[in-house]
């Protein structure tokens, strides 16, 4: 894989872990002013590719931590940490 590919999908996700972050601290600015929120597919759609901004928003805003259904951010966490360990074992051999 060339450099300039890996550079692309490194900042294609972390843009989406910033939206992803961003997202979850736009719903609890809305649920304290009583605004329309962000849907929970939405939220958990965004935790599944954006899973390290999700937790951080989640931790940052005080948001969704005593939701069961929320619970599986952690779960993609640990997907996406497996996941960026195979790739860097993959095309970076030690």
């Amino acid at each position: 894989m060339n450099d300039e590919l890996i550079l692309a999908i490194a900042v294609v996700y972390l843009i989406l872990n910033v939206i992803s972050f961003t997202l979850f601290g736009a719903d609890k600015r809305r649920a304290i002013k009583d605004r329309y929120r962000i849907s929970e597919a939405t939220l958990i759609v965004s935790g599944f590719l954006g899973p390290f901004g999700a937790l951080a928003g989640m931790r940052l805003f005080r948001h969704k931590t005593r939701k069961p259904l929320f619970k599986v951010i952690y779960v993609f966490v640990a997907i996406h940490i497996v996941l960026i360990i195979v790739l860097v074992w993959e095309f970076f051999p030690f």
